[in-house]
């Protein structure tokens, strides 16, 4: 089964949010830089997303013109097979990538990136909707804390698990990324 990364948001602009912490990054990179390596090394394609929306502004770390728009610094480089960019949650939408990855063949998808339970969850849901094998690496995948409504955090670990328990035997596999390799190679 031909399989393909999805590397979702990955960008500069998060750094801009005022909910960016760095304190998380560095264990995020390890992981994602290992999978980023791991699929080049096995000659897996790795398909590049970015978040492009908004006011067409400086100020607004999501639009072309405020210079964000690239890979957030510590990604791994490498050459992608195909770069998108989408202006809502999933990554299906309105960019072509269900046409390039029927194009290409590809069955299964490894989806990571930023964040995880915005736009990896919302891809990963839609993928599986239209019928790909999905393996959600969420160890490669990023967030923040959030509020509840009464103003309470909420700590990103707890986003992290919600997202792996309503995604799992559902949408997607939830693995690691020796496991994603490992199912890739499979």
């Amino acid at each position: 089964m031909q399989t393909c990364l999805i590397l979702i948001d990955a960008q500069e602009s998060f750094r801009q949010r005022p909910y960016f912490t760095p304190a998380t990054l560095p264990g995020y990179l390890a992981k994602q830089n290992a999978l980023i390596d791991g699929c080049v090394a096995r000659g897996i394609p790795v398909v590049r997303i970015f978040h492009v929306d908004g006011p067409k502004t400086a100020d607004n770390a999501f639009a072309v013109e405020s210079g964000h728009i690239q890979p957030i610094a510590g990604l791994a480089g490498f050459e992608p097979a195909a770069t998108f960019t989408k202006s809502r949650h999933s990554a299906l939408v309105g960019t072509g990538l269900d046409v390039w990855l029927t194009q290409h063949g590809i069955r299964r998808l490894i989806v990571s990136g930023i964040r995880t339970e915005q736009c990896c969850e919302t891809t990963t849901r839609h993928a599986s909707d239209l019928g790909w094998t999905v393996d959600y690496c969420l160890e490669a995948t990023l967030t923040w804390d959030m509020q509840h409504l009464d103003g309470t955090v909420l700590p990103a670990a707890d986003i992290m698990a919600r997202t792996a328990a309503v995604l799992t035997q559902r949408f997607a596999r939830i693995c690691t990324v020796e496991q994603a390799l490992a199912g890739a190679a499979a």
